[in-house]
């Protein structure tokens, strides 16, 4: 791939956040992992969450999170930065899984804000200080309160971006004035968490996207970053009227993992669209917006083998 100004950065700019493919009987398929990496960075990710919420984390024993950083970094490492998925609402393990991941070989790990407990902002500080000094590897902080139930606030995401170790941010809490707030005060690198909101977070100064419909859309995604870090919002502007019945098909009825693996299916990438409770596979009702979606983005939906009784 060729440098753009888009390119280059510790974490990348267009960063997929990996589905975890598994064998029709629910184990975790490296081959099938190994391949999908390939084909994201040969169609222009320089950048790779592993074991992230996408990648069911949450029901991934810590071996084979360890064993996926590994894998991935051993096949695209060379060519794309590998994020591991080290953070829980529980510090100390989430010390073990960053440890776990240097060893595995990956470059830097993204820490989603403790969930579920409802720290303080001084305990979420803490956590995020004792996650940084566990090991070298650069921290991207993941701020999500729609899953992690608190926000981090402005004041405290200041304080982090002191950490040397701490040098980027997704955000997908949408809101903008905070984001402007840490762009114009801090030295991190901001990536827009949520697919629909890459280019104006670009246009602010972000420098790209966490993205889940970069799977199934990795070129037009490709496009719309370079686009926008290049100063050519019009182009931008188009990729991304281009890209919205795309990303509302990914991210807007079932949740992205259970989505994307099906898409993915479709498109022929991966055997199977198998995820592991208690997400299940989506049913024909919910499939149906999905397609009807694709359609609207000008998907050849018979090519792909969308079934026509369900888009009836």
């Amino acid at each position: 791939m060729a440098d753009t100004p888009a390119r280059n950065l510790p974490f990348g700019s267009l960063v997929t956040a990996m589905v975890t493919p598994f064998t029709a009987d629910g184990a975790v398929d490296f081959d099938a992992t190994a391949a999908l990496a390939a084909k994201l960075v040969d169609d222009g990710c320089d950048g790779l969450v592993v074991s992230g919420t996408t990648g069911e984390t949450s029901t991934l024993e810590d071996s084979e999170k360890e064993d996926l950083y590994r894998v991935v970094a051993e096949t695209v490492g060379n060519r794309a930065r590998v994020i591991a998925g080290t953070g829980t609402n529980h510090t100390s393990h989430s010390v073990e899984m960053a440890r776990r991941a240097e060893r595995a070989g990956a470059h830097a790990q993204l820490v989603v804000t403790p969930y579920y407990n409802k720290p303080t902002q001084a305990g979420v500080l803490a956590h995020f200080d004792a996650v940084a000094a566990a090991s070298d590897l650069p921290i991207m902080i993941y701020d999500i309160p729609g899953r992690s139930a608190i926000p981090i606030t402005t004041e405290t995401m200041l304080r982090l971006a002191e950490n040397p170790k701490i040098g980027a941010l997704k955000d997908a809490k949408a809101d903008f004035a905070a984001v402007t707030r840490v762009l114009a005060s801090t030295d991190l690198d901001v990536y827009s968490g949520d697919d629909g909101l890459t280019l104006p977070w670009m246009a602010a100064g972000a420098v790209g996207v966490v993205s889940v419909s970069a799977h199934v859309a990795t070129a037009a995604f490709r496009a719309l970053v370079d686009a926008a870090a290049a100063g050519d919002l019009a182009e931008a502007r188009r990729v991304h009227f281009q890209l919205d019945p795309v990303i509302r098909a990914v991210m807007t009825h079932i949740p992205g993992a259970v989505s994307a693996k099906y898409i993915l299916h479709l498109q022929g990438v991966l055997a199977n669209a198998v995820v592991r409770l208690p997400l299940v596979e989506a049913d024909e009702h919910e499939l149906r917006p999905i397609l009807a979606d694709l359609a609207e983005a000008g998907w050849d939906l018979d090519a792909l083998g969308g079934r026509e009784d369900i888009r009836a």
